[in-house]
């Protein structure tokens, strides 16, 4: 019985997940501005670490408590040393990460000196449920950056 429970848990959370980037996908708008290079140069600053999180202005409660797990761990283990800036690609269309980093959805990411980790995977499987499984996700990945 508990195999069974947890195995109907997992369906669930797995069937969230891919509804919840379904959905917010729907908002997606493919961005064909023309970006200079001295716009995407300002974003480039050589051994910071940058977290960026592109998101939908219509948001599920998984997406926001993506945000709400990384501010909170960035702030909390690193203070000033890891910059956070959530986007909306919807409102900010012509912002040069979107298609620096070629966005479409809901994604997050690690930069730092042209190394990109993307956390977008780790992040919606587990803020809402499990968010000390991304907070140690986001420190592992960090901590291997400094």
């Amino acid at each position: 019985m508990k195999s069974t429970t947890k195995f109907f848990q997992l369906i669930v959370s797995v069937s969230f997940m891919v509804i919840a980037l379904m959905s917010c996908d729907m908002n997606k708008e493919k961005n064909q501005s023309n970006t200079t290079e001295k716009a995407t140069e300002q974003f480039v600053s050589t051994g910071e670490i940058h977290a960026y999180y592109f998101h939908a202005t219509r948001r599920c409660a998984t997406c926001e408590a993506v945000e709400a797990v990384t501010s909170e761990t960035l702030k909390t283990h690193y203070g000033e040393k890891v910059t956070f800036k959530s986007i909306n690609r919807d409102e900010d269309k012509s912002n040069p990460l979107i298609e620096k980093y070629k966005i479409n959805g809901q994604t997050l990411l690690i930069v730092k000196d042209g190394k990109v980790v993307n956390l977008t995977n780790d992040a919606f499987l587990n803020a809402r449920t499990k968010p000390e499984t991304l907070e140690a996700k986001l420190k592992e990945t960090i901590d291997a950056m400094l």
